[in-house]
């Protein structure tokens, strides 16, 4: 099972999009992927469809521990794609770990076991560095940053950086990032070409080969919630995120043969 955070600290990135659409094409490659929304804002959730002011169950039960994992998991369109949606009461959870004990391991401590009956468990985080991002950050194995191709792409990188070092020292030593996603791609510009060539020089193989290019498809298939492989199965945003699906999924037997030489 590969565990996914999606993160940046900075809003508008393409995460929430990454996450839903990554997540909806793993499933033509045979994985069995869950989707879980962290973020109060509920993105992820408003892209599948659900109904977040309806205040049904979600992530939040799970947190605060009155309801388990297989009693909030919804099933989605799409055949294999299970999702633990959000709403606007995980805006209070933060407030409340504050003073719970081992605050930053409540979610591994409510989720983990549910969790493996999954290829794929990608996490949609919060566009900031607190509480409920670090809780994703102890549960799962893999980091992966989307990241804007404009000029002020690269700032707060390093604390991000700095972040996940402190966590992987001190909570989850088996975190890696394991991917760069450059989103927001317009290559008919110079501007763009620059601004790509920067992130590849500054993360050098950590970058995936393909960027997902602006797509007005990809805009609007939020608001009909639907993934694009759904909404505009022919788009370029389409085609970018299978190539980039296809990319992750060739990952694993890396992954999987340096996991064999840390345990051996």
């Amino acid at each position: 099972m590969r565990s996914i955070a999606f993160i940046n600290q900075k809003g508008g990135v393409g995460k929430t999009t990454s996450t839903a659409n990554i997540g909806a094409f793993l499933t033509l490659f045979g994985k069995r992927v869950l989707l879980i929304d962290l973020d109060p804002q509920a993105n992820l959730s408003l892209h599948y469809g659900v109904d977040i002011h309806s205040r049904g169950l979600s992530i939040y039960q799970i947190i605060i521990g009155t309801n388990k994992p297989d009693e909030v998991v919804r099933k989605t369109q799409i055949d294999g794609l299970d999702l633990i949606p959000s709403n606007i009461d995980l805006a209070s959870a933060e407030i409340e770990l504050v003073n719970t004990v081992g605050r930053e391991t409540v979610i591994k401590f409510n989720l983990e076991n549910f969790l493996y009956k999954y290829d794929y468990v990608l996490i949609d985080c919060p566009p900031s560095l607190g509480l409920l991002t670090l809780n994703a950050l102890t549960i799962v194995q893999e980091i992966i940053i989307p990241l804007q191709t404009e000029y002020f792409a690269l700032q707060g990188v390093s604390k991000l950086f700095q972040t996940f070092e402190v966590i992987k020292k001190r909570l989850n030593e088996q975190l890696e990032i394991t991917g760069i996603i450059p989103c927001m791609y317009d290559s008919r510009t110079n501007l763009g070409h620059e601004v790509l060539d920067k992130i590849k020089e500054y993360f050098e193989d950590k970058v995936f080969n393909t960027a997902i290019r602006k797509n007005i498809k990809l805009s609007e298939s939020p608001s009909h919630g639907m993934p694009i492989m759904s909404y505009a199965p022919d788009s370029n945003g389409a085609k970018d995120y299978t190539a980039l699906t296809k990319e992750i999924v060739d990952q694993e037997e890396n992954l999987f043969k340096t996991a064999i030489r840390q345990t051996a």
